[in-house]
């Protein structure tokens, strides 16, 4: 189930609250275009300044919105593994797929605390759980020794990888058999040559047609054809982090009309240098 091109959803902002209206309208944009899934609440989705509130109508308006069509993936990650809990039993609750639950940030836990984290959050709730490493982020990187450990138990099913390290990737593969998602848009065909089995893309959001493209040739076969489209897509990719994610694929979002290009503090609006360099490569791709 959890394979393919997977959006990491951004969270819609309209006058500081969230835009249902523009919410829908990405979602059926990446339904239309084949996307594989869809995840809402993760980093992408500023999660780190929504509320709790907010998180949970987040979650409950994508479930509403996808009508099953294809997975939804409810982000409830925290550094408080109580807050974790809540926010996975309201996934659970409202009919997600599955749960992504980012290392808990600030904290810095040792590896003993992150299995005790995630181990407590996969006894209170039986959900199928991905493991979120993205350490550029949080401060710490689960060794893949931990996640090996985890894999044992029955609904820790998978793992998103944003560490950057091919060899961390490569590790976990050869110590469990667990699912690996690429959280790197630019290493999505080196994670799936090595075993993986999709993205949780940021670039999807703009292009998601493009992103599914290259996973399904892969997974496909046709290994050529894959490679060819990495390449086409790799300066978009690239574009996408020329300020913090997700300030460019917000301000894309917006230049194409899809949605406002409104963030939350502390996130501020694009510099006009910037915003000028991503008009241009989108400009390249046809997508304004």
């Amino acid at each position: 189930m959890f394979e393919g091109s997977i959006v990491a959803l951004v969270t819609p902002f309209k006058n500081g609250k969230i835009d249902e209206e523009a919410l829908g309208r990405l979602i059926e944009f990446q339904i239309k275009n084949g996307t594989d899934g869809i995840l809402p609440c993760g980093c992408t989705g500023e999660a780190a300044t929504l509320s709790m509130e907010e998180q949970k109508r987040m979650i409950s308006l994508t479930v509403d919105l996808v009508k099953k069509r294809i997975p939804v993936i409810a982000g409830t990650g925290s550094n408080s593994t109580a807050e974790a809990i809540e926010l996975t039993k309201h996934a659970k609750e409202i009919g997600a797929d599955a749960a992504l639950l980012i290392t808990p940030y600030y904290n810095k836990p040792t590896p003993k605390g992150l299995f005790l984290h995630y181990e407590k959050v996969a006894g209170a709730v039986d959900i199928p759980i991905i493991l979120y490493n993205v350490p550029s982020r949080t401060g710490i990187s689960i060794l893949p020794e931990t996640v090996a450990e985890l894999s044992k138990i029955k609904n820790i099913i998978g793992i998103k990888e944003a560490s950057g390290s091919l060899n961390q990737v490569s590790e976990i593969l050869s110590l469990c058999d667990i699912t690996v998602l690429s959280g790197d848009d630019s290493l999505t065909l080196p994670i799936l040559s090595v075993g993986g089995t999709g993205v949780v893309s940021v670039v999807a959001n703009i292009a998601p047609k493009r992103v599914a493209n290259l996973v399904h040739s892969y997974r496909d076969g046709k290994i050529e054809e894959a490679r060819k489209l990495h390449l086409k897509l790799f300066p978009l990719c690239r574009a996408m982090f020329l300020e913090t994610n997700p300030i460019p694929v917000k301000t894309a979002l917006g230049l194409m009309k899809l949605i406002e290009p409104e963030l939350r503090l502390p996130l501020a609006k694009m510099s006009e240098e910037k915003e000028g360099k991503l008009k241009k490569i989108l400009e390249n791709y046809g997508l304004v």
